[in-house]
Formats: structure tokens, sequence, C-alpha cells
């Protein structure tokens, strides 16, 4: 193995995916392994990820797949406890799992919606990072990567609602988390570190607005992704998945605290 290659390589190290039943979290969750990395594939889809944690095990790596409700602290403890199964301690988290509900300002917003969202995309983080933290100690270190989003750092109303302000808050605080999690545990060896992705498709994010979109509103959706990203196109899960193996791996280990922004150009724009 070259030496530029043992910087990305993660074999004998185990990394917990939350939201690992498809999109963003199934490609980690194959990137990583293909790495060399023992995946823990976490999700509350019970089916779709025991078919990420196959693919991994068809494919000559090692998965096991857990459900889990990242907004549930009961749930969690029972992820960490397979975790630390054999004695075992976690290198790597990335806490992927989210969840978009209906879009609408928020003088429209219910607060069943906002707390929907905030459990599951900014307390799930927390949970999650709570539980695998002392794993991470008992192996002398580890990575946490945090998926947060572009609209966790600029507004997006072009006269229509394309996302709402729960979601968009939950990311912002979600960069928050990461950030005092990075400066409290540096001195431990854990770092952490937040991708804020743009507009990608190939994920389940936005299943129920899609649903109740007429073929107009969904083409003025695209027409406004399209126009207001550089690139001219939306990203893919799969080109997200460098990066976040470049933040897991010691590829990156002088790098904590950060927001690495993958958008096609939008924030720039």
């Amino acid at each position: 193995m070259t030496g530029t290659a043992q910087l990305f390589d993660l074999s004998g190290r185990v990394a917990v995916i939350t939201g690992a039943a498809s999109g963003f979290g199934r490609v980690f969750a194959t990137l990583f392994a293909e790495a060399g990395a023992e995946i823990i594939a976490a999700d509350r889809d019970a089916e779709r990820v025991q078919e990420t944690a196959d693919i991994v095990i068809e494919a000559g790596g090692k998965a096991r797949a857990v459900t889990v409700d990242v907004a549930d602290a009961a749930s969690v403890q029972t992820l960490a406890e397979v975790v630390a199964e054999g004695g075992r301690g976690a290198h790597v988290l990335v806490n992927n799992a989210g969840i978009a509900n209906v879009a609408k300002r928020v003088h429209e917003l219910p607060i069943e919606a906002w707390n929907e969202v905030l459990a599951v995309n900014l307390t799930g983080a927390f949970l999650c990072s709570r539980a695998v933290l002392p794993l991470m100690l008992a192996v002398g270190g580890g990575s946490i990567v945090n998926i947060s989003s572009i609209a966790g750092l600029i507004g997006v109303y072009p006269d229509f609602a394309m996302l709402n302000a729960v979601y968009a808050s939950a990311k912002a605080g979600l960069i928050g988390l990461t950030r005092q999690t990075a400066v409290e545990y540096a001195k431990d060896n854990i770092r952490a570190n937040a991708i804020a992705p743009g507009w990608h498709g190939g994920t389940r994010l936005g299943e129920a607005n899609r649903r109740g979109r007429s073929n107009a509103e969904t083409a003025k959706f695209e027409d406004t992704i399209l126009e207001g990203t550089p690139m001219g196109r939306r990203g893919t899960p799969e080109e997200l998945g460098p990066l976040a193996l470049y933040l897991a791996s010691d590829a990156s280990s002088y790098v904590t605290g950060q927001v690495f922004t993958q958008d096609g150009g939008w924030t720039a724009a």
C-alpha cells in the first residue's frame, strides 16, 4: 500500500453510520467498507438497512445492520451496546440520519413539524455522539462526521418554500454541535467536522414534499436549483462519499471543527 493510500485506509476500524438505509448513508457504508472499515449500519428502516449491510458483505466487507431510532435515547443506547460487543470501540461516527417535512414559511409551520425534525436531525446527532464518544475515548481517538446542509449556512426562498425553518435551524445547530465537540475533545485525539451538501439527487430526503407537488411546482423547483448552481446540475451521493472518507481517515488528521461545503458553487454565487 502506498503512502497516499495508507492515509485513507480504515482497516481495523469500526465505523458507525446512521441513516445508512439509502442515499448518502449507503454510499458511506460501501465506500468505508472498501477502505477496510467494519460497518455498523444504523437506521430505523430495518429492511433497507439490512440491504445496505448485505451489499457490503457481498462485496467482501464486514457489516452489521442495527435498527435504531436516533431520536430515542434508549434506542441509541442499544446501538452503542451493539457497537461495544466483544470489547470493540468505535473509531468513526457519521451522523447522517435526517428527515425533511412540509415545506412551509415560519408562520405556517406546524409545531409538530418543528419538533419532529429537531428530534431527528439535531437531537439525534447529539444522542449518537453522546453514546459513541466513550467508545472513541476507549480506543484513543476517532472522527465524527456530521452531515449538515447549505440550509444551515444560508437562507433559501425564491418566492416559494423549497425547505423550511426547522430544517435550516437543525442543520445550523449541527454545525454548532460540531464545533463545540471539536474543541472539547481535541486533546483526546477525537476530531469532529461537518459537511454541508447542496442540492444532491439520489436520496429519499424530499420524498414527502415531492409527493405533494404538482408537475409545474416540481419543474419550478428543479429549475431554481439548476439556475442557482454554477455547475448547472445536482450532485450525487457518490460524489459526497470521498469527502466523508477524507474526514473519517488519517488524511485529515489535523482537521477539526470545520465545515466543508459541497454544493456545485451554490453558496459562492
